[in-house]
């Protein structure tokens, strides 16, 4: 029987089940299963024809209880209000498992960018920003850069947003650059972020880092950072790929000439140093970690018996089925869940958002240092929930997301 996979209802059934192993009161895990707030938007935007065209925007804010909503702008053809509540809710549970005292929230565009301009982008970008302005703010909702949108697009959002205030409000969005505001080592945070919770699941099972091999099925900002960090550290990295496909060397690949061939080519595709793989054979490859940095739903029931990795880090958001979870429990395969594995971004620009309120910038060494005190802490947070309760990490995650979301809640009370 074939899955099904609508993001909102996998969204729910991961709350579920954390609230059913935590007993929770079901009046808090009722309102936990509802955005707070769904805003609909149209975007009229003239075209550089001249033609008007009219865009569909959302922005979600699944729970505000334990701070400011915080979460990224996606721009894609795909964009539904079923997914953005789904990206809303798991950025609840990801700021909660790192202690970051934000809540949840995520926003979209229905459009093809790749088919725009950069002007009626800009033109997009502006006026998606003036219609959900009455609910962003530094204090209220923090947007951020998701797919195909970046500093360039945030840029834009907070100068529209100053405009309209009357003065600059550099901290109503994070990944800006540096010259507005920016933080240092936002670029790589996420890679980082994934980095030292592999190092973590590393030390937990008794390997090696140095040596280990790695397959990186998503060669995009962290999937590259991710190649290029741990190849530093001395591992092996075995497999890499895009969307045109990927390439394979039992021996290792050289992250560096690796890099210098997709910058060059736009894919690691016919890379020469290796064997063509699929981004499905790479899944299966013998490795000691697989780290899916591409898209959701990779690692499904189809495939998931065929996986050899000893642990699964989940730089991707949701790459792993609910059905295949279950399987990958039951054969012992180590996962280090999305919502901790790749909280390394948010965790950043929460340090970049205390930068612009305070107007103290941070070394680049010191984010980093920083960044690593939250995902080591986090790390253990969820592994001692994981032996107490004994279930596994992603259960682990969410049941202890889930308890300081609802402990949040229940001390504030339902107002009025």
């Amino acid at each position: 029987m074939e899955e099904r996979l609508n993001s909102f209802q996998i969204g729910l059934k991961l709350l579920d089940r954390a609230a059913e192993k935590l007993k929770l009161d079901p009046g808090l895990h009722k309102k936990l299963r509802y955005p707070k707030r769904q805003l609909i938007v149209s975007i009229p935007v003239k075209m550089d024809d001249g033609s008007l065209e009219v865009f569909t925007g959302y922005r979600v804010q699944h729970n505000v209880d334990r701070g400011p909503a915080k979460g990224g702008i996606r721009y894609h053809p795909t964009v539904t209000l079923d997914e953005i509540k789904a990206l809303a809710m798991a950025m609840t549970w990801k700021c909660a498992v790192v202690g970051i005292p934000y809540g949840g929230a995520k926003g979209g565009v229905k459009c093809n960018p790749k088919e725009m301009s950069l002007g009626e982008i800009e033109r997009l970008t502006r006026r998606y920003t003036y219609e959900i302005s009455v609910i962003i703010g530094p204090e209220k909702d923090i947007p951020a850069p998701d797919v195909y949108t970046d500093s360039q697009t945030m840029s834009w959002m907070m100068d529209t947003y100053s405009m309209a205030q009357g003065f600059t409000v550099p901290g109503v969005v994070t990944g800006k650059p540096l010259a507005l505001g920016g933080t240092r080592g936002r670029k790589d945070a996420t890679s980082w972020g994934v980095v030292f919770v592999i190092q973590q699941a590393i030390q937990h099972l008794g390997l090696n880092l140095k040596g280990a091999t790695i397959a990186v099925q998503g060669y995009g900002a962290a999937g590259a950072g991710i190649v290029r960090i741990l190849g530093e550290k001395g591992a092996r990295i075995i497999a890499v790929s895009d969307s045109r496909g990927g390439i394979y060397n039992g021996k290792g690949l050289d992250p560096t000439k690796l890099a210098e061939y997709k910058s060059r080519t736009g894919s690691v595709k016919e890379y020469e140093r290796g064997e063509a793989v699929s981004n499905e054979e790479l899944l299966e490859l013998k490795c000691d970690v697989l780290v899916p940095a591409a898209l959701e739903n990779q690692i499904t029931e189809e495939n998931v018996e065929r996986i050899k990795a000893k642990i699964i880090a989940e730089a991707a958001n949701g790459p792993t089925t609910p059905g295949a979870d279950e399987i990958l429990a039951k054969n012992k395969i180590f996962v280090i869940p999305d919502i901790l594995a790749n909280a390394g971004g948010v965790t950043v620009s929460y340090f970049e958002w205390m930068q612009d309120l305070q107007s103290h910038f941070w070394t680049e060494e010191e984010v980093n240092a920083q960044l690593e005190k939250v995902m080591v802490k986090g790390f253990q947070d969820v592994l001692k929930v994981s032996r107490e309760e004994r279930v596994d990490m992603r259960t682990a995650a969410y049941m202890l997301a889930v308890s300081r979301v609802a402990e949040a809640t229940r001390l504030r009370g339902i107002y009025p």
